[in-house]
């Protein structure tokens, strides 16, 4: 089993709404379901305030922390960002820009918003120096940062980001690796994806290239951030609706390069989602054993949207915690989030949420009001914490008594799991298998690959077929690496075993899902792409051709016993001593 071992999902919300973990719609062995699922849409009314001195009125803070109207009348302040010099930075997704905001005379006051960049969408803002890193839902631009503030010109280094569908707000942080983090929501509440790379967390290079999925079966991570004290990655996920009030959980998850985080089959602690079944060949238990599970969970469709690790001095106390913005409800009796929580890390794992910020959300005798929709929080250099609300227009600053001071300097350890792994020989090489196959396929040998096998052809796997197999036979497994790649090195393009062994040839074009039903029994592995199945080669264009060794191994077992999406590694590892005999085939594919 891949799942982790969970923390309680104990919050301060779940407290307060009783029914949280209750009984639970479960899919069937065979995924066929019978349920009856109630819900609700309650849109909480907003409350108009007129002065500042309205706008605070009703919010509750920890003792010792104070709140101030930072900056209003920004009509849609999204996320934010505070660059090298401690200015602050909110993107405008419905005006479709971002303005900088700076407290010049030191009132505690921004002064007239500057905007500084414009394009439709904008939405994700992250800076790494003098470099600002901006997306909108399909692009990704780069500006340098001038001395006043303002934004040089966009340059645009990724245009082929997923189209968007229910949830179109891309954010981005650059990670301690000193590469991007992009997060793609999902185009739906909960389905079978067309796109590999919607509702996934990507990795590329500071320059857009090199783009992988780096986590998946996340449906709407808009907020991650990193652990100060291990460096490890977190983000809360947007449970699915309409299974019920008190269903699903928002989920804190540890993300991991190379893991599944269960949507749309599995949510929660091991449930199942009783209105989708996963791909034929593919079981709800299996999907749930190599998906993982949240560490920590929060009450149903509060809207978890950014989320950051506060790193000040100013209340110290709180150092190590991660600030979640919890937008609210619009599908849940009683509403839930309309607040800003602090979840309790120690010793760098999760413990518990809190409240930080709440107040917005109020019941009167005219039915549920809110004072507006928490959306961005950031730490700022001298310790305040800024939030901003995307209805009312506004952003908060809340600080203590203590005196302001520099945050510490920034940057934590760098994962081992997001340290490069050293370059491996090719598979046959890692092996030592013995020859004994021909392979064939659709490009004569270190011949060029037809483009429609490529990623940015058809993406389509090519045929393959091998003869020359030893009687004793039984399963195969095929592998397909590129040995000139930079990193990881080799790039695995394919992994497909448990191939029977009275197939001696694959079809044109596969699915790509972890496990085929025809051929019955195939199951399909990790790519260094991150997504399973086949991915056509993509070399970078200044490389030139890059070789594509399409490799074929026979084995004296029937199965490998691993899961579906099994990585390199394992399968390697269970293939060790079982190799009969092996073959291969190389093509070429050049982007120029």
């Amino acid at each position: 089993m891949l799942r982790q071992m969970s923390f309680p999902m104990i919050t301060a919300m779940a407290v307060a709404a009783p029914g949280i973990v209750s009984a639970q719609p479960e899919g069937k062995v065979g995924q066929y379901s019978d349920v009856t699922v109630t819900g609700a849409i309650l849109e909480p009314e907003p409350r108009e305030a007129a002065s500042d001195e309205e706008l605070l009125q009703g919010f509750q803070l920890p003792e010792g922390a104070t709140i101030g109207v930072f900056a209003r009348d920004l009509i849609n302040p999204r996320i934010l960002a505070v660059s090298a010099d401690g200015t602050l930075y909110a993107t405008r997704r419905s005006v479709g820009d971002v303005v900088m905001l700076r407290d010049d005379d030191g009132d505690g006051m921004a002064d007239a918003p500057v905007t500084v960049a414009s394009r439709p969408g904008m939405h994700g803002i992250a800076f790494d120096g003098d470099t600002v890193y901006l997306a909108t839902v399909n692009d990704v631009y780069v500006a340098d940062v001038a001395q006043d503030g303002r934004f040089g010109e966009l340059r645009r280094i990724i245009d082929d980001l997923p189209d968007a569908g229910q949830h179109p707000n891309r954010t981005l942080a650059m990670g301690p690796d000193g590469k991007l983090y992009i997060s793609v929501g999902s185009t739906c509440n909960a389905c079978a994806e067309s796109n590999p790379e919607n509702a996934t967390i990507l990795r590329a290079e500071p320059d857009g290239t090199g783009r992988t999925i780096f986590a998946a079966g996340v449906r709407n991570t808009i907020g991650f951030d990193w652990e100060p004290e291990g460096g490890q990655l977190w983000g809360m996920d947007h449970g699915i609706d309409w299974l019920g009030d008190n269903e699903q959980i928002e989920e804190l998850n540890q993300i991991g390069q190379g893991k599944r985080y269960g949507w749309p089959y599995v949510y929660g602690m091991d449930q199942f989602n009783p209105q989708d079944n996963p791909p034929p060949g593919t079981s709800l238990e299996t999907w749930a054993e190599i998906s993982e599970e949240p560490l920590l969970g929060h009450t149903p469709h509060a809207a978890p949207m950014q989320m950051a690790f506060y790193d000040g001095a100013m209340f110290p106390e709180w150092r190590g915690d991660a600030l979640v913005a919890m937008r609210g409800s619009w599908n849940r009796r009683p509403p839930s989030g309309y607040e800003l929580v602090r979840i309790d890390f120690e010793g760098g794992k999760p413990v518990g949420i809190e409240p930080v910020m709440t107040g917005f959300l109020a019941e009167g005798a005219g039915g549920w009001t809110h004072a507006g929709r928490p959306v961005g929080v950031v730490v700022g250099r001298d310790g305040a914490i800024f939030v901003s609300d995307d209805t009312q227009g506004v952003i908060y600053r809340i600080a203590s008594d203590a005196a302001p001071q520099d945050r510490p300097p920034a940057g934590g350890p760098v994962p081992d799991a997001l340290v490069p792994p050293s370059p491996s020989p090719l598979a046959i090489e890692v092996l030592k298998a013995d020859a004994g196959l021909t392979v064939t396929a659709p490009f004569q040998p270190d011949a060029p690959i037809d483009p429609k096998h490529a990623a940015d052809g058809d993406n389509a796997s090519p045929a393959l077929s091998w003869n020359g197999a030893p009687e004793e036979t039984r399963s195969f497994v095929v592998i397909a690496e590129d040995p000139d790649a930079k990193e990881p090195k080799p790039f695995v393009h394919w992994l497909a075993y448990d191939i029977p062994a009275d197939v001696t040839a694959l079809r044109e074009g596969l699915p790509t899902e972890a496990s085929l039903p025809d051929p019955e029994g195939v199951k399909q592995g990790a790519n260094s792409m991150g997504s399973t199945g086949y991915t056509g080669p993509k070399p970078p264009v200044p490389d030139g051709p890059h070789r594509y060794r399409f490799q074929v191994f026979a084995l004296d077992v029937s199965s490998l016993d691993l899961p579906p999406a099994a990585d390199r590694a394992a399968v390697l590892a269970a293939m060790q001593g079982h190799v009969l005999a092996a073959g291969q085939v190389t093509g070429t594919f050049d982007r120029n």
